[in-house]
């Protein structure tokens, strides 16, 4: 047992003497392109903290106009406050959003198209992971609700300018988890069955085949969709599972940085010559293999229906 013990040992010493080289092996992509956005109006969900705040970071190094959009708006105005102060950049704005509730939704999209008459980029970044079973306030399941209908909803009501500024382009973060996605018609809320493991693949799955279908729609619009797996990153998303924090503590030398993690985000925001590639999903900034669940068209067609029947939207 000893010598068993001795051996771990060593290989956990040796493992994290080369951290920093397999780090840097694993960082995947970086956003070459040095293209500024001077003018140009970018709103961000969840960019308080983690990837978004990295992703805003850059963005509004490079001159736009950044929204920050949050549930907690004192994190908000302090990530707001670090931007602005790093970046020179004065045009950086926090308003409330909380995608758990289609009330804030509404009320976020009617402030920003009363505020802005211009909106070139959408990056529908926040999210939940591992989340215990709960419902949102209009009785979502919690994951399905914000990670996917919540970010549905917000695209459509800022569709018009995203439009009417064109071009432009809506950036939606999903995950590798989506592998192990299923849309479940019969059971989208999981009153039935519920693993909070899974809700969260399901809701990622959700994602790639919103964009998918979204891409198809705007076809000829001036307006392009891309989904991201942004890698795996030491962010606050894992807060809602003790065992996944003490694995991300465990092995965060391996794990991406934000920085990083915000990079393939950037790719599909910024990088010229994207447009061929809409709908398309994308990890370390280059196009890349999907789970056929993720291209089954009949499914995101249905999704689509069936999302809007839950907001009670129409969206042709």
């Amino acid at each position: 047992m000893l010598v068993i013990l001795g051996l771990c040992a060593s290989f956990l010493s040796i493992l994290y003497l080369t951290a920093p080289s397999i780090r840097k092996f694993f960082a995947g992509g970086v956003c070459t392109t040095s293209v500024r956005i001077p003018g140009k109006v970018v709103v961000i969900t969840g960019a308080n903290t983690g990837i978004g705040k990295e992703t805003a970071r850059e963005l509004a190094r490079r001159g736009a106009r950044v929204y920050i959009a949050c549930r907690d708006v004192l994190k908000g105005e302090s990530a707001a406050s670090d931007i602005r102060a790093d970046t020179k950049n004065s045009q950086v704005l926090v308003r409330k959003l909380d995608l758990s509730d289609t009330k804030s939704i509404r009320a976020f999209a009617e402030r920003f198209l009363a505020e802005e008459k211009k909106l070139h980029i959408l990056i529908n970044n926040a999210g939940v992971m591992m989340h215990p079973y709960s419902k949102t306030t209009d009785g979502f399941e919690t994951h399905f609700g914000v990670n996917h209908l919540g970010h549905f909803l917000l695209t459509y009501l800022l569709l018009g300018r995203l439009k009417e500024s064109a071009p432009a382009r809506v950036v939606t973060l999903s995950s590798v988890a989506h592998l192990g996605g299923k849309i479940r018609f019969h059971d989208l809320q999981g009153e039935k069955r519920y693993c909070r493991g899974f809700a969260y693949c399901h809701s990622k799955l959700a994602n790639i085949l919103f964009t998918r279908e979204l891409a198809k729609r705007l076809q000829g619009t001036g307006v392009t969709a891309y989904v991201v797996h942004p890698g795996i990153v030491m962010s606050e998303i894992v807060r809602h599972s003790f065992l996944l924090c003490l694995l991300w503590r465990l092995f965060s030398p391996f794990f991406k940085s934000t920085r990083q993690g915000a990079q393939t985000s950037l790719h599909c925001a910024l990088a010229e010559g994207l447009e061929p590639l809409s709908g398309k999903y994308f990890s370390d900034c280059k196009r890349t293999w999907v789970s056929p669940r993720a291209r089954n068209k009949k499914t995101a067609e249905r999704l689509w229906n069936v999302s809007c029947e839950l907001l009670g939207i129409e969206w042709d």
